[in-house]
């Protein structure tokens, strides 16, 4: 694979502001936590972050600690066989039960009040149990569907508190620099671990505007395979799109911030 300079790729164009300062890395105190969530002043956790970030490594550290369960928040890890792209990850999970990974068909159109009825029946079935929930992931509209569902939940005939009432939010924070660097790593590593076949298998069953219309790792790849440029195009494309994308989510994050959403930040 090429290498290039993805800084270089990406600058700041003339004319635009930068982009606004970084938050400051806390340090949860985890009895703290989970104290509050005992006394049931939050009735679950939500671990957020861009792609790269380390949210889901840090979300299985905190279910260990906090005896918890993670409901994935992530929108298209929801699609069965679309596993490299979408970086499922599964054996970092451990012993750590799951939830809401695999439960559509690739090439199906899973939409946001289908996740919510999704996650009502998790969430439901994890507090039963007397569990705590961990929602993990880096799809803001998801996150906020459930966890702030005033915004999002009307006419989907999901009766009232059956999500959650009260979520603590932590966000796995990097630096620009490093989250370019990590990005840039994985892409080389998902492309050895079979990306490419993982594509044209899926192509075998499902139309490729379908594949194209789930984005990045699956529209790029998709339209290398029809042809349409160059595996070396396709992968600096890929991994712009990539570094974009990651900037659109802690975009998302900080407006949940201005909108008055108190995530805490920290060093994974």
């Amino acid at each position: 694979m090429n290498k290039w300079n993805r800084t270089q790729l990406l600058p700041d164009r003339p004319g635009i502001p930068p982009m606004a300062k970084m938050p400051e890395p806390e340090i949860i105190d985890i009895e703290v936590l989970r104290r509050s969530l005992d006394a049931g002043e939050y009735d679950c956790v939500c671990v957020l972050g861009p792609t790269a970030s380390g949210k889901t490594r840090y979300a299985v550290q905190l279910a260990h600690l906090l005896r918890a369960e993670i409901l994935s928040a992530d929108s298209r890890q929801v699609y069965k066989g679309m596993d490299i792209g979408t970086g499922k990850d599964l054996g970092e999970y451990g012993d750590v039960p799951y939830h809401l990974i695999d439960i559509a068909p690739a090439g199906a159109k899973f939409n946001i009040y289908q996740y919510q009825e999704a996650f009502a029946k998790a969430f439901a079935d994890v507090k039963s149990r007397g569990v705590i929930p961990i929602i993990c992931g880096g799809s803001g509209l998801y996150i906020e569907s459930v966890t702030r569902a005033y915004k999002f939940n009307k006419g989907n005939g999901l009766p009232d508190d059956v999500l959650p009432r009260s979520t603590y939010y932590i966000g796995t924070l990097v630096s620009r620099e490093e989250r370019v660097r990590r990005i840039d790593v994985r892409l080389e590593e998902r492309l050895r671990e079979g990306l490419v076949e993982e594509v044209r298998g899926l192509l075998e069953t499902v139309p490729a505007e379908d594949l194209i219309y789930y984005g990045l790792e699956y529209k790029f790849v998709t339209e290398y395979i029809q042809g349409k440029y160059g595996y070396d195009d396709m992968v600096m494309f890929l991994g712009n799109a990539i570094h974009q994308f990651a900037k659109r989510q802690m975009t998302w994050f900080r407006g949940m911030e201005r909108d008055g959403v108190r995530i805490h930040w920290v060093n994974p």
